[in-house]
């Protein structure tokens, strides 16, 4: 069987210092390899030391937004800024496909050095993006690098990036679940599934114009205790302090809940919930992972706080009961006897 060569293959030879020319005469590559691949060609660097996710190696003299336009065109078109944009594509993809996005809906950042950003382009389908359609971008917003003007809602990412120094990577999209929580004001519930309590913090932003420098501001306000913000009226976004991967799985998983939840509340019975000793054995995970989230702390009676949660009426009744509360109904005396003369009429006339 013949081997196939992924782009993750290729960057695995080169951590390990291997020439990537020594694959085998009949593998077969991916795309995604076969442009690494070319990049790699193009530069001539066949061997080299790459570190994990966005913290790839960095040149002798780190780039920076100050550094020449040679400088960072070259730093924009390197084998590990190169790879980056390609996970930054396959995160995409994997949006559109999962419906998180819609046109050229979502948007996605890196932050690659001390004050530059990767960032996906405007008005483009997230989910048919290629390498050369991304663009680098300062602190400020300014575009550094890339043919495509860069995302008009990057001002949030950067403000992210700026309030939250952990933050490596963000995601932004429009899961249906999760915003339909975001439109109608409620922050999920708690207490319910463990991996959203371990992964997720979510808070909601009040809604401001897209792309503004007030909605980049309003999100940065939270990202001190919170790594996924439901925008009101807009979506979501997520960011890690891990890769760009992670901030995409927090997106995943705040979207599955939100929907089990709601499916959960339409079921007839009381939504069962963990106790608050089982939630802080989830926290202290949840902390020693490096993950923030503004229940540490709190006393147990504290942490299953759900009085914004309304999960809205069923049509069950119990049986043998009216809708006046009473026990039973009595019949209609004088109703039952008008039908029964109408009916003798009817029955008279039919003879």
């Amino acid at each position: 069987m013949k081997q196939v060569i992924s782009v993750r293959d290729l960057e695995e030879m080169l951590r390990h210092g291997q020439d990537v020319r020594s694959l085998p005469a009949d593998a077969l590559l991916t795309p995604s390899a076969r442009d690494f691949l070319r990049e790699l060609e193009s530069s001539g660097n066949h061997r080299g030391r790459f570190g994990e996710s966005a913290r790839l190696s960095s040149p002798a003299t780190p780039v920076t937004a100050k550094s020449s336009k040679a400088d960072l065109e070259a730093f924009f078109n390197s084998p590990p800024i190169h790879a980056l944009k390609l996970q930054i594509c396959d995160i995409g993809r994997r949006m559109w496909q999962r419906a998180y996005v819609d046109g050229n809906g979502g948007n996605i950042a890196i932050r690659v050095g001390e004050d530059i950003v990767l960032c996906t382009p405007t008005l483009i389908s997230k989910g048919f993006m290629k390498p050369e359609d991304l663009c680098l971008v300062d602190l400020e917003g300014n575009q550094l690098a890339g043919t495509k003007k860069r995302t008009s809602e990057i001002l949030m990412h950067l403000q992210i990036m700026k309030r939250q120094p952990r933050a490596v990577a963000s995601v932004h999209c429009h899961p249906p679940y999760s915003t339909a929580f975001a439109v109608a004001g409620v922050e999920p519930p708690t207490c319910m599934i463990p991996e959203f309590e371990v992964f997720a913090s979510v808070a909601i932003a009040p809604y401001r114009t897209p792309g503004t420098p007030e909605m980049g501001q309003l999100v940065g306000d939270l990202v001190d205790k919170h790594n996924t913000i439901l925008m009101a009226n807009h979506g979501v976004v997520a960011w890690s302090h891990n890769n760009v991967e992670d901030a995409y799985f927090k997106m995943e998983i705040l979207e599955a809940y939100c929907r089990t939840v709601l499916v959960a509340s339409q079921l007839g019975k009381p939504v069962k919930t963990m106790t608050p000793t089982q939630l802080q054995d989830l926290l202290k995970i949840k902390q020693n992972l490096g993950i923030p989230d503004p229940r540490f702390g709190l006393k147990e009676c504290e942490l299953c706080d759900n009085a914004e949660w309304r999960p809205g009426v069923t049509c069950a009744v119990p049986d043998g009961s009216a809708g006046d509360g009473s026990a039973s109904a009595a019949p209609d005396a004088e109703a039952e006897a008008l039908v029964q003369a109408i009916t003798d009429q009817i029955m008279s006339g039919a003879k």
